[in-house]
């Protein structure tokens, strides 16, 4: 496997097993990215911790952890207008939080060039949604690059960073999931960039760089010629091709061909491979702007098309348009079922499209049936966890007609069993905001749950509407010290980077007149301090804080050699089995048996401590104290 530390700033060619995010990392380094700016969240987290393994005295580039993905785009965009080759990259949804300032992107002279790398979340695994973000790439006129591997992903991030430097304009790199994630061996080219040289170019003779009434009819044109130039190099570009992996020809008459991108197109591929029919794919690699004459030529070639992607009718409709408008005949057929509209493309699930339509080429296969004595797997929040002793805490002091407003982190698990707290959610620093709106002039009372990750991100605005306007509302401010969700990134006063921010002096500056903090450990001054809050006529704030438990323990584990966990027992002679270890506090490290009776698994329990005094009848116990302060 690759030493991040050291092989990706080799200077020389070489060759290794590597994951997407990683091969996209080593590109930047590659294509002499100068400033990388980032917000943490999942499938790209592991570009950031590539880049950030290195050294900071010989990184070739400056990288931060920025307070928001807005920012973070915001900081890229300043680093290319002074000259800096700069990229920024966050998740799916995180694009909604940076579009306010992404539209504007295509209307400036990016002279250092810049590149947005996107990780798009087809089938919903880490997101709230699997919206389709190539919507907001046309919108703004940016083009976009789609692999479908760790390979592509690498060469098409330097072909992208080649031609924002040329056209002085964003570029976009569009992964998913499993583009993110898949493993290959890459081969890397050399590094031929220099030390960086980190002169300001920025001159207001490159603009204007004001996007106001005056100037933005100008700056539009120049946006949409930009546009015009970049689909002549998508029309020449190595990344739209056509494979045709069995022999060509006509079938029952008709020349057969199928257009797709990304991992859906290799999905595509391994069906052609099965099915041994002489059908073409054309994959497009750079899917934005559409390569006119590449389709043109592809579709005047065959007699009946079928067009395959993922989530959003966004290449069939202009793939449909284009056909219109220059008079093609050939039939063009696409995904004809809602379900087909939604989730990944899996070889079996492309297969049972290309049946649908060709069912003499692609019989129906049968469906993998799931064993029945599967259960489903109940999300979990990790042994240990403070926001676990939280949620059990303040569920026993809230009302059964209470409204519980979640938001996003490690706390949304309390959404699910056994603590079933959270009754809406929208997206990351909503919670206070919404938890205001339905306070308005109701008798229920309303709580609001929020990380101190996202505190920073994008939860001060609506508090500070709370406050101002004193709507009657509580929250709970579940403060861990890290970005614990997405894999222990740093935030913004923690003290990681730069000074601790003292949580409760800032809300006191705002004119918070009800705040108590309590360690989450303390259940039952907890469960106190939430009946009083809630009790508040006006806005209240309690800090339930204890530290990540899983950052802790790794971190004890690399400073001390000899460490060892601790672990609790149950007493057997004691225990009477009503499992409120399990339905109620929901620890993972707590399994029944077939007799009832209930134990400890050792794999899992940490020997925190935080399950003692759940125990109505004090059957659990501490075997050790050791590894444990």
């Amino acid at each position: 496997m690759t030493n991040l530390k050291t092989d990706l700033i080799r200077g020389d060619q070489w060759s290794g097993l590597v994951m997407g995010n990683h091969a996209v990392a080593r590109g930047m380094i590659e294509s002499g990215v100068r400033v990388a700016t980032t917000y943490p969240g999942s499938p790209t987290p592991e570009i950031a911790a590539a880049l950030s393994a290195v050294p900071e005295d010989v990184r070739p580039y400056y990288f931060e952890y920025s307070t928001n993905e807005k920012v973070a785009l915001e900081v890229a965009t300043g680093a290319s207008l002074n000259g800096h080759l700069s990229t920024v990259f966050f998740k799916s949804v995180g694009l909604n939080v940076a579009s306010d300032s992404l539209i504007q992107l295509s209307l400036f002279e990016l002279i250092g060039g810049m590149v947005v790398v996107l990780g798009d979340d087809p089938g919903v695994n880490s997101s709230q949604n699997e919206q389709d973000n190539r919507h907001f790439f046309r919108m703004s006129y940016i083009p976009m690059f789609e692999p479908a591997t760790p390979t592509e992903a690498y060469e098409m991030y330097i072909e992208a960073s080649r031609l924002s430097k040329q056209y002085r304009a964003p570029v976009a790199l569009r992964l998913t999931t499993h583009v993110c994630h898949a493993k290959e061996v890459v081969q890397f080219s050399p590094i031929t960039s220099g030390p960086p040289d980190w002169t300001s170019r920025f001159d207001t003779e490159n603009g204007p760089y004001l996007p106001l009434v005056k100037w933005v009819f100008p700056m539009k044109k120049r946006a949409l010629e930009k546009l015009e130039q970049f689909e002549g190099e998508s029309n020449k570009s190595r990344f739209n091709e056509v494979h045709a992996p069995n022999s060509s020809g006509p079938i029952d008459g008709k020349r057969l061909g199928i257009i797709s991108s990304g991992l859906p197109a290799l999905a595509i591929l391994e069906n052609l491979h099965a099915s041994g029919h002489g059908i073409d794919l054309l994959k497009l690699g750079m899917s934005y702007p559409m390569p006119q004459q590449a389709l043109k030529a592809f579709l005047a070639d065959h007699d009946e098309v079928i067009i395959v992607e993922e989530l959003d009718r966004v290449m069939e409709t202009e793939i449909k348009a284009l056909a219109w408008d220059l008079n093609v005949s050939c039939n063009i057929r696409s995904r004809s079922t809602r379900d087909q509209l939604m989730g990944e493309f899996t070889p079996d699930r492309t297969w049972s499209l290309l049946s649908d339509h060709w069912p003499s080429l692609f019989p129906a296969q049968s469906p993998v049936e799931i064993p029945a004595d599967i259960s489903p797997r109940i999300a979990q929040m990790c042994p240990g966890c403070g926001h676990r002793s939280a949620f059990h805490a303040i569920r026993a002091a809230m009302d059964d007609d209470t409204i519980a407003v979640g938001d996003i982190g490690c706390h949304s698990m309390g959404f699910f069993l056994p603590h079933n707290i959270g009754d809406v959610l929208l997206s990351m620093g909503h919670s206070t905001a919404t938890g205001a709106g339905l306070s308005i002039n109701n008798t229920r009372k309303v709580i609001a749950f929020l990380g101190d990750s996202t505190l920073f991100h994008a939860g001060w605005p609506g508090i500070v509407n709370a406050i101002i306007n004193n709507h009657s509302i509580t929250l709970f401010l579940m403060e861990n010290g890290t970005t614990a969700m997405t894999g222990h990134q740093p935030r913004p006063g923690a003290g990681e980077i730069g000074d601790k921010i003292p949580l409760k002096g800032v809300f006191e500056a705002l004119g918070v007149q009800f705040i108590r903090e309590v360690d989450t450990y303390n259940q039952g001054l907890l469960t106190q301090y939430a009946r009083e809050a809630i009790a508040y006529d006006g806005f209240a704030l309690v800090i339930a804080r204890h530290p990540c438990m899983l950052k802790f323990v790794r971190t004890q584990r690399a400073k001390v050699p000899d460490f060892e966990l601790s672990h609790v027992e149950i007493d057997q002679e004691t225990c009477d089995q009503s499992r409120v270890c399990i339905e109620k506090f929901g620890c993972p490290s707590f399994y029944t048996h077939e007799d009832g009776s209930v134990t400890v698994h050792p794999d899992l329990c940490i020997g925190d401590g935080s399950c003692l005094k759940t125990c109505p009848v004090q059957a659990i116990q501490r075997e050790s104290k050791r590894g444990y302060k």
